[in-house]
């Protein structure tokens, strides 16, 4: 169910009726002459989407970045030269990743000399 409500609110149409919403809420305020129910209603109406779309949000950025990992951890089982201990990487904790980060910090200066010295000629 939170995948269909995000694909439906990630249309641009969503944005369009969400506007028109205020449009009629704020002239429904002003032909009433702005009532306590009507601030009500607005604080629970708006405190209500957001949580849910909080949940929404998050469960589109999990499924994204599961994909994005299940792709990475594809193109490393495919290629000869890649660390297939590198497969599982996002589970490791933040010691072993600093650990990685370590290793491979003389590969990336290395790689930024070399765009550098690119860009230079």
């Amino acid at each position: 169910m939170l995948h269909r409500v995000g694909g439906v609110v990630a249309l641009s149409g969503a944005g369009i009726v969400a506007a028109l919403f205020v449009v009629v809420w704020a002239l429904v305020g002003f032909v009433s002459g702005f009532p306590a129910w009507w601030q009500i209603t607005l604080y629970s109406v708006t405190g209500s989407v957001t949580f849910v779309m909080v949940f929404v949000i998050q469960h589109t950025q999990d499924r994204q970045t599961s994909a994005t990992q299940r792709k990475l951890d594809e193109l490393i089982r495919s290629s000869a030269h890649a660390d297939d201990t590198l497969i599982a990487v996002e589970e490791a904790g933040d010691v072993d990743l600093h650990a990685l980060a370590d290793l491979n910090l003389a590969d990336r200066e290395r790689a930024s000399r070399l765009t550098r010295s690119d860009a230079d000629r």
